[in-house]
């Protein structure tokens, strides 16, 4: 699926071939992401020191091709054309089809049927949200496109939990939520989300509208910040949880990313990189490595193994609806301070450093949350 969107992507002619192409993409991508945990939990999930460091490869691996992505991309399209941005899935995707059943452990089929209708809710009502939320600067938050946006956000919503709670075979069932831990990392993984990516989004722009980068050097920019997530991650982030806890270090780490952000909103329109950006965004790597790792392990850990791919599939969902409305919330906060004025730095800045002081207030109330809900022992997964 994501190799059909990716030729869809690259080839399209107009902008709506183009959107359909990375709709595909992403229903690929959605397809993916709780499966590799789901494997990881096939592997290692009767040994937990074994599973952290699983999950920190798989953790160091996001970051690790985000900015190869942005890297690339810029060079793609500094010297090639765009399309070849989606074309370089190609290759990667049909070397991934063919190893796959070679590589990868079989797993008994399942009957029954698919929540169809719970999936258009939610996308539906998750997508609404995020529309009214970018259009509201624009609009106004009291007009009525605004309002209306929202009231029907709500209400796909609204049905979606209705279906939950009353289908046999619901697409998120509601019932996993009372499994001690799981509801609490998932709420400590949405606001990781919320935070991390809107600062990744706005650190881009900063270097590129401001600073005047262009998409090579933005790139380069970043593989700091990268390396430090990487070696965290992999190395650091499981030492400390098998000396701390889950607990200890989704808090810590959500308050150091808090506090890497709050660095960032001090930007300056002739700012320099080594001054306004490095220091700070090391500082927010450092807490984006070590919170990610137990909060992801404590969410998909927490569940009974049968449910362990549910479990994937729902912390993976909560990253990325944390992410998406996140990043729709800043970019609201950021075109009201002034950040929908290009080429006038002085309100850039202030629009990007408004941004990174909310994904700060997102990072320290995820610290707070965690803190308050979170147990400090992993209690054993209920029975089914």
């Amino acid at each position: 699926i994501l190799l059909a969107g990716s030729i869809i992507a690259g080839a399209a002619g107009t902008a709506w071939v183009e959107l359909s192409g990375r709709a595909v993409q992403g229903a690929g991508s959605a397809l993916i992401a709780p499966s590799a945990l789901t494997l990881l939990m096939m592997l290692f999930g009767a040994e937990p020191r074994q599973l952290t460091k699983g999950l920190a490869i798989y953790g160091a691996a996001a970051p690790a091709g985000g900015t190869a992505g942005v890297f690339l991309g810029g060079v793609i399209t500094e010297y090639l054309s765009w399309p070849w941005v989606f074309y370089l899935n190609v290759p990667i995707a049909v070397v991934a089809i063919l190893a796959t059943p070679a590589l990868m452990p079989a797993g008994g089929a399942r009957t029954g049927s698919v929540d169809i209708l719970g999936a258009l809710t939610a996308t539906g009502g998750i997508g609404t949200a995020v529309y009214a939320i970018v259009r509201a600067p624009e609009v106004g938050w009291g007009s009525g496109q605004t309002l209306l946006a929202l009231a029907v956000a709500v209400v796909l919503l609204a049905i979606f939990l209705a279906l939950q709670a009353n289908l046999r075979q619901p697409l998120m069932p509601l019932r996993i939520f009372g499994t001690p831990n799981l509801a609490a990392a998932n709420i400590a993984q949405l606001l990781l989300g919320g935070a991390w990516i809107p600062m990744w989004f706005f650190l881009n722009l900063y270097l590129q509208q401001v600073l005047g980068y262009s998409a090579f050097p933005s790139g380069s920019a970043l593989l700091p910040m990268t390396v430090l997530i990487m070696i965290g991650m992999i190395v650091l982030a499981p030492r400390m949880v098998n000396r701390f806890g889950p607990k200890a270090m989704t808090v810590s780490g959500l308050f150091i990313l808090g506090v890497g952000m709050a660095y960032l909103s001090f930007i300056r329109p002739g700012g320099n990189f080594w001054v306004d950006v490095l220091p700070a965004s090391l500082v927010a790597a450092l807490g984006m490595s070590l919170a990610f790792i137990p909060s992801l392990g404590t969410a998909i850990s927490s569940a009974h193994p049968a449910e362990g791919g549910l479990a994937s599939g729902i912390v993976n969902t909560s990253y990325q609806v944390g992410s998406a409305i996140g990043l729709a919330a800043m970019t609201a906060l950021a075109a009201a301070y002034g950040a929908d004025e290009p080429g006038d730095s002085v309100a850039l800045t202030n629009g990007f450093s408004a941004a990174f002081l909310g994904s700060a207030a997102i990072a320290l109330t995820g610290a707070l949350i965690a803190a308050a809900t979170l147990r400090s022992s992993m209690p054993q997964p209920p029975a089914p």
